[in-house]
């Protein structure tokens, strides 16, 4: 199973836990807002096999939700609340 990830930008707090459990995955960018660093955050390249479980546990500390996880891509889209 490929998975993917994004952030939503618009909700993070910059609070550094995705870079802290991901740091291959996650950086932040010139405003200190969090990105998915494989794809500049566009969505499309899916996380190697050895970095999913990191992946989720950044998308599981989270705060604010704004690390977005599926098993398709975004296309630079983040997903609508439901």
């Amino acid at each position: 199973m490929k998975l993917y990830s994004i952030v939503d930008k618009d909700t993070c707090i910059a609070c550094g836990a995705c870079g802290m459990a991901a740091p291959e995955l996650y950086n932040y960018d010139e405003e200190g807002l969090a990105y998915f660093v494989p794809d500049d955050n566009k969505g499309n390249t899916p996380i190697s096999e050895d970095l999913e479980l990191d992946a989720q546990d950044a998308h599981e500390g989270c705060p604010t939700g704004s690390i977005k996880l599926a098993k398709a891509g975004f296309n630079g889209e983040i997903p609508a609340e439901d």
